[in-house]
Order: structure tokens, then C-alpha cells, then sequence
């Protein structure tokens, strides 16, 4: 149950993510067999069933803009960036920038007993929500 529960999440976080490496990856034109080696080569492997219909619907959103041309005897179609997909390149990386920001200010360490003036003086705020300082459930009441 957890590993399906982080699986899922995993993937939720992993789509949000890939968008915004195709449309970086795309401030150059690649066809799609080339954009997938580059997002590859940086370490973002993504199958040829999750890229051509992510390509197609950005395109359709007015992001992309492509064309056929013919390059080793074959036909391929190419990707950019639209004027319009610049701008939300942008955006987008400016929102990514702030949630982790976010992120990064939640996760910091917890002040000290000391210093957090809310805290409860019984309980150790570094360790309050560490699993292996919980009691187990049958032992609470």
C-alpha cells in the first residue's frame, strides 16, 4: 500500500516536473527522438509514450510551434519554444523557484526549545516528527 501510494505520487510529481524540462529543453529546436536523447543525457529519462503526447498537447496549448523537415534522407518533425511558451517558460520557473524557496523554509531545522517561544518545554521540537521517536500506536491512548 505505501510503495503504490508513493509510486503515485512520485509520478504526479514527476509530470509537473517533465513539462517544464521539455519546455526548457525547447528554448532550442530539437525533433523528438533528439529532445528525448538531451532530457536524457541530463539525467531525465522519459519514454516515447509520455514525450510525443506531452509535445502534441503543448502545441495545441500554443507553447510550441513545429515543422516538418527532412534531415538524413528523413522527416522529422521539429519543436520550439512559441513566443507565448517563452513567457510561460518564465513563469514557470519563477513559481518552481518560489515553492522550492517554500519548501527549503519548511524543511529547516527547528528552532531550539530556547529560541521557539510556542514550543512545549517537554518536548524536543528537532525530534517531535522524527517516525522513530513516535510510540507506537497501541502504546497511546
Amino acid at each position: 500500500m505505501e510503495t503504490e501510494i508513493f509510486e503515485n505520487l512520485r509520478l504526479e510529481l514527476r509530470r509537473g516536473s517533465l513539462i517544464l524540462a521539455v519546455l526548457a529543453q525547447l528554448r532550442t529546436e530539437h525533433y523528438g527522438y533528439a529532445l528525448r536523447k538531451a532530457l536524457e543525457g541530463h539525467g531525465l529519462a522519459i519514454d516515447e509514450n509520455t514525450l510525443y503526447p506531452l509535445l502534441r498537447r503543448l502545441e495545441t496549448q500554443g507553447l510550441l510551434v513545429s515543422h516538418w523537415r527532412e534531415e538524413d534522407k528523413r522527416n522529422k518533425r521539429f519543436y520550439r519554444l512559441s513566443p507565448q511558451g517563452v513567457i510561460v517558460l518564465y513563469q514557470l520557473l519563477n513559481e518552481n523557484e518560489a515553492m522550492h524557496a517554500a519548501i527549503d523554509r519548511i524543511l529547516a531545522p527547528i528552532p531550539s526549545a530556547e529560541t521557539a517561544p510556542d514550543t512545549d518545554p517537554g518536548q524536543n521540537p528537532e525530534t517531535a516528527l522524527q517516525p522513530e521517536m513516535l510510540e507506537p500506536k497501541e502504546q497511546l491512548q
